[in-house]
């Protein structure tokens, strides 16, 4: 990493700082800004942060109920740059460049809290079987206007040529990608200054709401480095043309909501895609491994969704699956095989939000197809059709309200497995204590309904 910053540095003598980042479990972006005179101190010995940056809220609020913040005495521990994460910050005027870090203990163990850790845990175990996960991260998004409506809701924003402000649903609409064609550029520009190997855009269902495709890598590490790296670039190109952007699940009652699709496939020592076959259902390890992603995706609903708005994209016929089925070529069920050629079989897993933590969904993903590896077991047969009615409905039903969620992720044996007892007592601790402060706000909606009448 010392070489890495050297030709960094070389290449830039304008630079004055760096900004370090670590990704909560929200996937917020802490940490510090260095001046570059520190930064070789810094990038060998680590920068200090508190342990309690895993124990904040979304609003970031320590949860002192994890043992994290003064039974810890709010300890420091030393935060490590990720090699390959440093990058120019192109919409910083000047001179600022960024690296990702990890938080480790003293002793250089990786901080059991990092959810980045906690996927490279997973793949450790991939390795010793020979096997290599393939992933690609699709991530949804809207564009809002800076300015509320009149109830302090968000609203879409005018459009950049029209000056409209548009309420309707318009799918893969070539116009909307020529109303934001110019913002759109940008954060393509800004991708590529930063290497996040954006492949696609397209408008989606929502007014304002877009999708970018990254590129599929065999380092899951990195892609989700590369995930986390999008969304900072997509808010913070909005902010200088003027608009707002956010990766919340649901802002509008009435319009689609925004997820985190990940697809994965499997390489095997020599390279070759294990998953790979003529059939259109993939190989028998694609099954299986499909087998594993259902029998432990209710236990990670919460992993999914993990916020008191991630809920509200669990509707019939949103395209969001309110069962663990799995389909071929069917986006309206949990898991689907993708229509391709043999050699690019995969499954998509197309249950998180685009709020959720891409590390933790990743390995939660991961964690779940080497279980039907190992077990060996198929899934049930593909769902066929409407995945809301009919044959979808007999499978097992997702959790799609946050109290059970959590409780049934609290007591899961798997969370314990996959990430350890203690990563799974701080995550169920910090999303019930911010679960238990959402529903003490008295809200105008209830009062709306009831204060009356009663």
């Amino acid at each position: 990493m010392q070489q890495e910053l050297q030709q960094f540095l070389l290449q830039r003598p304008e630079l004055r700082f760096i900004d370090l980042l670590l990704h909560d479990l929200n996937g917020v972006d802490r940490g510090k800004r260095i001046d570059v005179a520190a930064a070789a101190q810094v990038f060998e010995r680590g920068l200090l942060l508190p342990g309690s940056m895993f124990a904040h809220d979304v609003q970031g609020g320590t949860v002192q109920a994890t043992g994290l913040g003064f039974d810890d005495g709010d300890a420091d521990r030393p935060c490590r740059p990720i090699p390959g994460s440093l990058v120019d910050v192109p919409w910083q005027d000047h001179g600022v460049a960024q690296a990702q870090v990890t938080m480790h203990e003293p002793d250089g163990r990786p901080f059991f809290a990092d959810p980045r850790h906690l996927l490279a845990r997973v793949l450790a175990r991939f390795a010793a079987l020979g096997l290599t996960p393939v992933v690609a991260v699709e991530l949804e998004f809207y564009l809002l206007d800076r300015e509320r409506d009149a109830m302090g809701m968000p609203q879409p924003p005018r459009g950049p040529l029209t000056g409209r402000r548009e309420f309707r649903t318009q799918i893969n609409s070539m116009t909307d990608l020529d109303e934001y064609s110019a913002i759109l550029a940008d954060i393509d520009t800004v991708c590529r200054a930063q290497r996040v190997p954006a492949t696609s855009s397209l408008a989606e269902y929502g007014p304002g709401q877009f999708e970018v495709n990254l590129a599929h890598s065999a380092d899951a590490l990195g892609a989700c480095d590369e995930a986390v790296r999008f969304k900072r670039i997509v808010k913070s190109v909005a902010r200088r043309h003027e608009m707002d952007a956010t990766f919340l699940s649901k802002p509008y009652r009435d319009m689609a909501g925004s997820g985190l699709h990940i697809h994965v496939s499997l390489l095997d020592a020599q390279g070759n895609n294990v998953f790979a076959d003529e059939r259109p259902h993939g190989s028998p390890l694609l099954l299986q491994a499909i087998a594993g992603t259902l029998g432990t995706m209710a236990d990670g609903m919460a992993i999914f969704a993990p916020n008191a708005n991630s809920w509200r994209r669990f509707r019939p016929e949103a395209y969001v699956p309110l069962t663990a089925a799995w389909s071929i070529n069917n986006r309206g069920t949990a898991v689907r095989i993708p229509a391709s050629d043999a050699a690019n079989r995969r499954l998509e897993h197309r249950v998180a939000g685009a709020d959720a933590n891409p590390y933790l969904v990743c390995a939660w993903i991961l964690g779940g197809m080497l279980a039907g590896l190992q077990a060996g077991q198929l899934p049930p047969p593909p769902a066929e059709g409407n995945a809301y009615r009919g044959a979808a409905q007999s499978a097992e039903r997702l959790p799609v309200h946050w109290p059970v969620a959590l409780e049934r992720f609290t007591n899961s044996s798997f969370a314990a497995d996959l990430f350890g007892p203690d990563f799974r007592h701080l995550y169920a601790t910090v999303r019930q204590s911010e679960l238990d402060e959402f529903v003490s706000h008295v809200t105008p909606v209830e009062c709306s309904l009831y204060l009356s009448p009663l």
